[in-house]
């Protein structure tokens, strides 16, 4: 039988259509995906891509086994998760979007803790959704685009509008004011500013520069600092609404076309640590509902 890593890393090349992507998913080189998947080549007898400038492509051969090889690793992995899952069912993985493991998860920890403090909760913060079939993580809580999947768990939806410190509200009397005020902006969501004066304010040209910062939960702390105006997201922005560090000097909302998701492993859905951090989790959203 072929090496393993040689079948893990042809089926993340063909997967993903890129050595490089199939790499950087195992943590290795592309040089060793390219030397594994050579190496299988040799086992086989047969071409499994052909090497193109611009690319790879899959041979006639490799495409015809593609989907057996997803289904295989995708069983492989949920195996191997089931087997941590069930030998260690108080220790809870979750992984979140950075701006959603600072600002929504992590103020509700400490409650968590003390209702049950016989679990251990662990957070990674990625920018993708991992695939849960294969990653060691009980659920994943990431923005999902309309309309979401039947088995997903809804938070809420993502409504966006301005924030920012009482002080700089204070000279703010309508949404025209902000042609004067500093606009702060996060990377990750850069068409903010844009899309709420698109719907808000259609026809005016309104100045959208300002201070610009790759962590959304840093644009939050600038902004209850009282350096400007953000881009506040319902869902990320609602502790600090209920405390009055930050107020919304308008009220007008707009709704996006994406929600706040929970998605829960299949290994780990039968476990009962994990449903009642779910219903703690949810609970603590109808309080700021």
């Amino acid at each position: 039988m072929p090496a393993l890593n040689s079948l893990r890393a042809f089926e993340a090349a063909a997967r993903l259509e890129s050595f490089t992507d199939a790499a950087a998913e195992l943590c290795v080189t592309p040089g060793a995906v390219a030397q594994h998947i050579k190496s299988l080549e040799a086992w086989t007898g047969k071409k499994l891509f052909k090497r193109h400038p611009q690319g790879i492509e899959l041979t006639a051969l490799g495409a015809g086994t593609l989907t057996d090889f997803i289904e295989a690793f995708d069983r492989l992995g949920e195996a191997v998760n089931k087997l941590r899952a069930n030998a260690i069912t108080h220790e809870i993985r979750i992984a979140a979007l950075p701006s959603v493991a600072q600002l929504w998860l992590s103020p509700r920890f400490p409650e968590i803790r003390a209702a049950m403090p016989e679990i251990s909760l662990s957070v990674a913060a990625l920018e993708q959704r991992p695939m849960l079939k294969r990653e060691p993580y009980d659920l994943s809580i990431f923005y999902e685009e309309h309309p979401v999947c039947e088995k997903s768990i809804v938070i809420g939806r993502d409504s966006i509008f301005p924030v920012c410190s009482p002080k700089v509200a204070d000279d703010l009397g309508s949404p025209a004011d902000l042609a004067n005020a500093v606009l702060l902006h996060d990377t990750t969501w850069s068409d903010d500013w844009k899309t709420w004066f698109h719907k808000v304010l259609p026809g005016q040209k309104l100045p959208v520069s300002g201070p610009a910062f790759s962590l959304y939960s840093l644009a939050v702390e600038e902004a209850k600092n009282d350096a400007g105006v953000l881009i506040g997201h319902q869902n990320l922005v609602q502790s600090q609404l209920a405390s009055g560090v930050l107020v919304a000097p308008f009220d007008v909302k707009v709704e996006l076309d994406r929600s706040l998701t929970i998605e829960i492993a299949r290994h780990s859905v039968d476990n009962s640590y994990l449903k009642r951090v779910i219903d703690r989790l949810l609970e603590k959203q109808e309080a700021y509902s």
